[in-house]
């Protein structure tokens, strides 16, 4: 267990620039690497769709030692439906509450020196108002959940994450697989999960040769299983092996083998110029406003 690491949170996009300016100019991340692809993922990466589509992994730093974005983006859809899974990702940067003040950008102070903002498409942001750490500065991911207990005997008893807090009275419990990494939140929402259309998917990495027992533990276990160990294609770069797995409340995760993720994932000096570039020859707008349409709302 000790070897296995957090990744990313996938995030589907339906307003591709507007988001990039968010997250590199508000959050100040970089665009650690940018793919196009002409058909949809084998596990469904950017969501139940075909045609094509883009990735873009935006962070502080390296993916190595870093919890980065995904952001996925299909070319034909222009929004997604929020539900009430993804309840927000916290972050330590005083400079991205000062460029959020400079820029205009909604901000709220939920609590002393923590405040909360949108990404584009209404994504929670909570941003701590201290000097950027110097390891990773993004802290957790808060999914809601229907019931604490069950929740964590999934995250804890059968992937084998730490329990770092429990929460009874606020029906909270941090957990994670390393001190030095972004941790899990979950959090009871009192009823039902709804992933709406937007849901996204938490990603990790464990050792390759982990990936069948994972698959067989919860094939044991009665777990779903959405994708079975499968290899996706990046062109150009390295072949991963993932499985994707849903918690009791259908919560997506991946876990990917990690010796060659950590080849996928190597810093592309040319991703910010890839997305400026795919950005600059997407004429998806100006077709439906020339058509009098608009882009569907998934």
């Amino acid at each position: 267990m000790a070897a296995r690491r957090a990744l990313h949170f996938v995030f589907k996009v339906g307003d591709r620039a507007r988001t990039a300016r968010f997250y590199r100019e508000l959050l100040g991340m970089s665009v650690l690497r940018h793919e196009e692809f002409e058909e949809g993922c084998k596990a469904s990466c950017n969501g139940p769709y075909d045609g094509k589509w883009s990735k873009t992994m935006v962070g502080y730093g390296p993916e190595d030692n870093h919890f980065v974005a995904e952001l996925t983006y299909n070319y034909g859809i222009g929004e997604y439906r929020l539900g009430n899974d993804f309840l927000g990702i916290t972050l330590v940067s005083s400079q991205a509450v000062s460029n959020a003040k400079k820029m205009g950008w909604p901000l709220k102070e939920v609590t002393t020196g923590v405040f909360e903002t949108e990404a584009p498409g209404g994504y929670k942001f909570y941003l701590e108002d201290k000097e950027k750490l110097k390891q990773d500065p993004v802290l957790k991911v808060t999914l809601g959940v229907s019931d604490l207990q069950k929740s964590i005997n999934y995250w804890s008893g059968l992937l084998g994450m730490k329990i770092y807090e429990k929460d009874e009275e606020k029906q909270r419990a941090l957990l994670g697989y390393a001190d030095n990494q972004c941790k899990l939140e979950l959090k009871a929402v009192g009823g039902a999960v709804d992933h709406g259309t937007a849901f996204g998917r938490i990603a990790f990495s464990c050792a390759k040769e982990e990936l069948p027992s994972i698959e067989a533990l919860m094939k044991k276990e009665n777990q779903k299983i959405l994708t079975p160990l499968v290899s996706l294609d990046t062109p150009g770069k390295a072949t991963v092996q993932v499985i994707i797995l849903a918690d009791p409340d259908g919560h997506e995760i991946c876990f990917v083998g990690d010796e060659a993720f950590r080849d996928l994932s190597k810093v592309d000096p040319n991703g910010d110029k890839l997305l400026d570039d795919a950005m600059a020859a997407d004429n998806s707008d100006k077709w439906f406003a020339a058509h009098k349409m608009k882009k569907v709302s998934a």
